[in-house]
């Protein structure tokens, strides 16, 4: 059907497309449209179309009976075949069930003979290596039962000493110095001894020593002025472990409440330190409280805002251990470059000195220089006075070798004597180059 009105479609598509050509070709050549016959031919097409449907459809009729009936006796044909088979499967598996009934028959009988030789074999072996894994068993318990007396004794001993520490830290007193020894060994182990000092009296007049003190460098360094920065350790643990076994137990209302009492008490020893401990220009203008456990830092630096308030209205700084670590590293960094400027300053000093006596070496080379300028111009007019003697002695005859060894010998013999004698000999100055000779 869909086949057929395809067909028809594409029959009526090209009938109109024919139409419009004509009335085209037609409105061209200015003629009457005759219209009847196109109406007949579109008639006759649309006749044509219902015959081409009719026969189409009876084809479709034809082969859906021709489907029906082969796929009929195909269904006959394969319901006889698997009926066929089927029935030689079923002999099959009768064939089949037998034999295995019988052959599960003879492996059961056979099984059951030898397991019952294998009862007798374990039965006889199993008795040998029962007692004797018996015993090793036994020795191992005992063994391990030694062993875990001897832990139960560790147990106890490190129960007592947990004991011996909670006590330790139950004490506010052996607590606070529990801190500070802690707070003395991190010192200890990142600074010098010469680099701070212990129980420092930071304001005059008062007994007030602040547990620990770091030596900074003041603004005059050659006088040895000596700024102070106060560190004190705190341990609040009672206020802390109420907070953490109210957080352990899920109470909301307790955790705050707890929480606040922590702060309180954390606030309170801040205003200790600035009270105590705070003096500028002795000290610098802030401190440091030392909180000697990880865990109560933590809760302080969580608490929003807590850490920014002590800054601001107390000038404390809160450290636990690891902070006050990093913080100590790098004051040491900063004596290191303190101590490097002093030296450089000393090298400075050294510079001045030695250009002051460069400048006095400069004044002796200047003289220097003008004692040889002097001998220079000496040693000029020594060779005028050479050359005008040398033209002078040109005009006087040369006298023979001998007399002139003689001459000069016997001269050098009476020079000593006329030295002595304090009179020179009959010598004149010579004039002077341009002077009139007198021949």
């Amino acid at each position: 059907m869909g086949y057929a009105f395809f067909v028809g479609a594409a029959l009526l598509a090209a009938a109109l497309v024919l139409v419009a050509i004509a009335i085209f070709w037609h409105a061209r050549r200015k003629r009457p449209v005759d219209l009847s016959a196109v109406l007949g031919g579109l008639k006759a097409l649309e006749t044509a179309q219902e015959r081409s449907e009719r026969a189409m459809r009876d084809d479709f009729a034809k082969n859906r009976e021709e489907g029906s009936a082969h796929s009929r006796n195909l269904r006959e044909e394969v319901g006889s075949e698997l009926k066929g088979l089927g029935d030689s499967n079923e002999r099959r598996f009768e064939s089949l069930r037998e034999t295995v009934e019988r052959k599960l028959a003879q492996i059961q009988e056979d099984n059951a003979k030898g397991l019952e030789a294998m009862r007798l074999t374990v039965s006889e072996k199993l008795e040998g290596t029962l007692e004797r894994r018996l015993g090793q068993s036994f020795k191992l318990v005992g063994e391990q039962l030694e062993q875990v007396q001897k832990g139960l004794g560790e147990m106890q001993s490190l129960a007592s000493g947990v004991g011996d520490l909670k006590r330790v830290l139950t004490n506010v007193k052996t607590r606070g110095t529990w801190a500070e020894m802690r707070l003395g060994n991190l010192l200890e182990q990142m600074l010098s001894p010469e680099q701070y000092e212990a129980n420092v009296v930071t304001k005059e007049g008062s007994g007030e020593r602040v547990e620990f003190a770091i030596r900074l460098p003041g603004r005059d360094q050659l006088e040895g002025e000596v700024v102070w920065l106060p560190i004190d350790s705190k341990f609040p643990m009672a206020a802390y472990e109420r907070l953490v076994e109210a957080s352990e137990k899920g109470d909301a209302g307790a955790v705050d409440v707890a929480g606040r009492e922590m702060e309180t008490r954390i606030k309170d020893e801040a205003k200790k330190i600035s009270d105590k401990y705070l003096n500028p220009p002795k000290t610098t203008d802030f401190g440091i409280m030392f909180l000697g456990c990880e865990g109560l830092y933590a809760e302080v630096v969580r608490r929003p805002g807590l850490a920014a308030l002590l800054q601001q209205d107390y000038r404390v700084n809160v450290t636990g251990p690891s902070t006050l670590a990093a913080l100590l590293n790098s004051l040491q960094m900063g004596f290191r470059t303190l101590a490097i400027q002093k030296r450089s300053s000393e090298v400075w000093a050294v510079l001045g000195a030695v250009k002051a006596e460069f400048g006095k070496f400069g004044e002796v080379l200047g003289k220097v220089k003008k004692k040889l300028d002097e001998a220079s111009s000496t040693i000029d007019k020594a060779s005028v006075r050479t050359r005008v003697i040398e033209r002078r002695l040109k005009k006087v005859g040369e006298l023979p070798a001998q007399e002139a060894s003689a001459l000069l010998g016997k001269g050098e013999e009476e020079e000593p004597e006329t030295r002595e004698g304090g009179v020179e000999g009959p010598t004149r100055a010579l004039p002077e180059a341009g002077e009139p000779s007198d021949g």
